[in-house]
C-alpha cells in the first residue's frame, strides 16, 4: 500500500513514523508547505518527498493522510474524494459548519471513506469506560466530568488559526462524551475566561473554559479545559452511576496531587503533552485506517461523527457569546433530540 501524507509538522511526523513501520504500508509520499521539512523527514524514514500536493495525486497513492493546517482540510478532503481515494484526516474537517458539510457531501457523493482523527476512541482507558457503561456496570449513569488541561499554551501565532478552545481542544471531550455514553447532547451552557496571557485576548480566544451539557437521557456532564496547567498534561473523564463510578486517565503520571495525609504522592514524571499521553492510541487509529482501506473493518469515526462534535463546539461558542443556554437544535447539521 502506498500512502500520501500531506503535512509533516509535529503530528504529521508522528503519523509518518507510524505508517513507515506498518507491515501493510509499502511506501509513503510526503509533502508539506515547507518542502525542506518534508524532504528531511523523507530522508530520515527512507521514503519519498513530493514538491507539492499535486504530486501526491499525480504520482499515484492508495490512500491519503491529511495532517496539514486546518484551513486546508476541507479542500484536501474534497480533492481526495473526487480522486476516489480514502482519507484519514486530523480533526476538524473545517473550522465552520458550511465547510464541514460541503466536505462530507463530497465524500458521500463520491462514495469514498473519510476517517477522522479522534484518537481517544482508541485509548484503552476510554475504551474501558465505554465497555463499562454499555455493560451496565455503573447502573444508571447520572454524571460525567471531562477534563483537558494543557501544560503550556501553544505559540501565539497558532491561536488565530486554531478555531478557539472549544473547537480545538474541547471538541475531543465532546466526541468522547458521545462515544463513551452512546447518548446525544441536547443543550449546553458555556463560559470562558481570557484572564491569562494577553495573547489570548489579542486573538479573540479564551485560555480556560467550562461547559455544562445535558444529554438526551437526563445525564448531566461538565467539560473543562485550560491552556495553562503548569503541573502537566491532564486528560481525564469521570463517570458516576447509581451503582459505581470510574475514572479514565488516572495513573502514576497524572499531574495531580492530593492534600490528604495518606493520599497518593504527586507524579514524579507527569505527562507533558498529547503525543506522549496518547501515543499508542494514535498508532491504533492509523492501524484501523489501514484495515478500513483494505476492507477489513467498518469506519470507526466518519465525517458525520466529527460533525456532531463540531456542532457541540459551535453551540458552546454561541452560548459563551450570548451568555445563554443553547439547544443543539439551533445548530445546523443535526436534529433536536428533545429534552
Amino acid at each position: 500500500m502506498r500512502i500520501g501524507v500531506i503535512g509533516t509538522g509535529r503530528i504529521g511526523t508522528f503519523h509518518a513514523n507510524t505508517l513507515s513501520r506498518h507491515r501493510d504500508v509499502g511506501s509513503l509520499i510526503l509533502t508539506d508547505v515547507d518542502p525542506a521539512r518534508a524532504q528531511e523527514l523523507a530522508q530520515r524514514l527512507g521514503e519519498t518527498a513530493a514538491p507539492g500536493v499535486d504530486e501526491i495525486f499525480k504520482w499515484g497513492v492508495d490512500a491519503v493522510v491529511i495532517t496539514a493546517a486546518t484551513s486546508a482540510h476541507a479542500e484536501l478532503i474534497g480533492r481526495a474524494a473526487r480522486s476516489g481515494l480514502p482519507v484519514f484526516c486530523e480533526k476538524p474537517i473545517a473550522l465552520d459548519l458550511p465547510g464541514t458539510l460541503q466536505a462530507i457531501s463530497e465524500v458521500e457523493t463520491a462514495g469514498t471513506v473519510l476517517q477522522m482523527g479522534f484518537q481517544r476512541r482508541f485509548d484503552t482507558g476510554y475504551t474501558g469506560a465505554r465497555e463499562a457503561v454499555r455493560a451496565g456496570r455503573l447502573g444508571r449513569l447520572h454524571t460525567v466530568r471531562a477534563i483537558t488541561s494543557d501544560q503550556a499554551p501553544p505559540p501565539a501565532a497558532y491561536l488565530p488559526l486554531s478555531g478557539g478552545l472549544y473547537r480545538d481542544t474541547l471538541i475531543h471531550d465532546f466526541d468522547a462524551l458521545r462515544w463513551v455514553t452512546g447518548r446525544e447532547v441536547v443543550d449546553v451552557y458555556a463560559a470562558g475566561s481570557d484572564a491569562g496571557p494577553g495573547m489570548f485576548r489579542e486573538a479573540g480566544d479564551i485560555d480556560t473554559a467550562a461547559v455544562v451539557l445535558a444529554l438526551d437521557d437526563g445525564t448531566l456532564a461538565t467539560a473543562t479545559a485550560t491552556r495553562l496547567n503548569g503541573a502537566g498534561y491532564d486528560v481525564r473523564m469521570e463517570l458516576a452511576g447509581e451503582r459505581d463510578q470510574i475514572t479514565v486517565g488516572l495513573d502514576d503520571r497524572t499531574p495531580i496531587a492530593s492534600t490528604e495525609p495518606a493520599g497518593p504522592p504527586a507524579a514524579s514524571k507527569p505527562w507533558t503533552g498529547f503525543l506522549e499521553r496518547f501515543g499508542p492510541a494514535y498508532e491504533a487509529e492509523l492501524a484501523a485506517f489501514i484495515e478500513v482501506v483494505r476492507g477489513e473493518r467498518a469506519n470507526p469515526c466518519d465525517g458525520r461523527e466529527a460533525l456532531q462534535a463540531l456542532r457541540i463546539a459551535e453551540a458552546c461558542e454561541l452560548s459563551r457569546r450570548e451568555r445563554r443556554p443553547v439547544r443543539l437544535g439551533e445548530i445546523p447539521g443535526g436534529r433536536d433530540l428533545g429534552a
